[in-house]
């Protein structure tokens, strides 16, 4: 393999990018990225950059000094690939040819039926969302945040800080509650209306109300209540970026590139990282989509191992994620399943400084900390390890 184009200037991308140099490949390296940004980082998007306390400078993921002999191709996203002619295509007209290819794309966030065109009405996974939202996210605003996982309710605990009034609307019966169960999600309850967050948990949005003046003026609810806004942010999800794959041969569907165990897809010599990618995962006998920083990161080595012909050992750590809230820490790592007993170890959840375990069957399968990052990383480390199925079940 003398090349190797690389579609997602993203941290999975990158972190290919780096991997492939560091197991040894000397060839020809293409990075293609849609943003006309060089790969920088998304977790402080929702906290201290949309808080104005980081800036873009500060977002970005290269070291000053690292050099990686990669050519950047920026500004214009894949719209098509060729496995048998070895060529991706851009949407400016011009191609890459490569001899493999690492699919890195990431997803695109979910939107609500007519909420499109409104300028008050926000989404929050690029640098230029981050800005549009911190544009106006000013003193004494009503915010509405649509949907009650990390990002809306990391937004949430920004907002507050700045001033703004936030409401957060969420079908579920209460933040993060398929994540991390009934238990945890009280805390997290605790945590936000303690800090003047109004939640709306086991809520559905039935439309927004938009004005004449072409912004949304409120939130109409399936349940006849209409939430008053000044400005929207739809949490509700994303979909792997995925779509300009079809037609290639690359199986996908709505979790993204079927992947086995080892990151390679369903073509050889074609490899995928990141919110893109559900590697299959042999304990739930089903493919995953790990949308977390760690994953991104770790599962690239593993991904470029299979490229390049070598070993390629399993994502070893089970899933992990983290999430900073009102200056508090929320830790996460494991496969947690609705019926599994939540056990406190250390610390009281009423005072919102506690680690708990995840047990099933008298087994830890997970552990979830607040403030308790020395300990958690402990308790990490005891996780079981899955096994990986190398081979594609499709």
């Amino acid at each position: 393999m003398r090349s190797v184009a690389v579609v997602g200037a993203s941290l999975a991308g990158l972190s290919a990018v780096r991997a492939l140099r560091r197991q040894g490949f000397e060839g020809r390296l293409v990075l293609v990225g849609g943003e006309p940004h060089r790969p920088y980082d998304r977790p402080p998007l929702s906290k201290d950059f949309l808080a104005g306390t980081l800036g873009e400078p500060d977002l970005a993921l290269e070291a000053e000094d690292e050099d990686l002999d990669v050519e950047w191709r920026l500004g214009s996203p894949a719209a098509g690939l060729e496995p048998s002619a070895r060529t991706v295509r851009l949407r400016d007209g011009s191609a890459v040819e490569a001899d493999g290819v690492v699919l890195a794309t990431g997803a695109v966030p979910c939107r609500l039926p007519g909420s499109d065109g409104y300028d008050n009405v926000h989404v929050l996974r690029t640098l230029e969302d981050a800005v549009a939202l911190r544009e106006q996210l000013l003193p004494g605003r009503r915010l509405v945040v649509v949907g009650a996982g990390l990002i809306g309710l990391e937004v949430a605990s920004t907002a507050r800080a700045l001033g703004v009034d936030v409401t957060v609307v969420d079908p579920h019966a209460a933040p993060l509650w398929a994540a991390l169960g009934p238990e945890v999600a009280g805390v997290v309850t605790a945590l936000h209306e303690g800090n003047g967050v109004r939640l709306l948990s086991g809520a559905r949005v039935e439309s927004l109300v938009g004005s004449g003046a072409g912004g949304v003026e409120g939130v109409q609810l399936q349940d006849g209540r209409r939430i008053p806004a000044d400005l929207v942010l739809l949490a509700i999800g994303v979909r792997p970026a995925v779509d300009w794959l079809h037609g290639s041969g690359v199986q996908v569907d709505r979790r993204g590139v079927l992947c086995d165990g080892t990151g390679v897809s369903s073509i050889p010599d074609v490899v995928a990282v990141g919110d893109c990618s559900a590697w299959y995962d042999a304990e739930g006998a089903d493919f995953r989509r790990e949308e977390h920083w760690t994953a991104a990161r770790e599962r690239a080595a593993v991904a470029v191992g299979s490229l390049l012909g070598g070993s390629a050992p399993a994502s070893g750590r089970p899933p992990y994620f983290w999430s900073d809230q009102f200056g508090l820490r929320l830790q996460f790592a494991g496969r947690r399943r609705p019926g599994d007993d939540l056990v406190v170890e250390e610390g009281d959840p009423l005072d919102l400084d506690f680690l708990a375990s995840y047990r099933r069957e008298g087994q830890t399968v997970g552990v979830v900390a607040f403030d308790r990052a020395r300990s958690f990383t402990k308790w990490r480390r005891g996780l079981a390890s899955p096994t990986a199925q190398q081979v594609l079940p499709v």
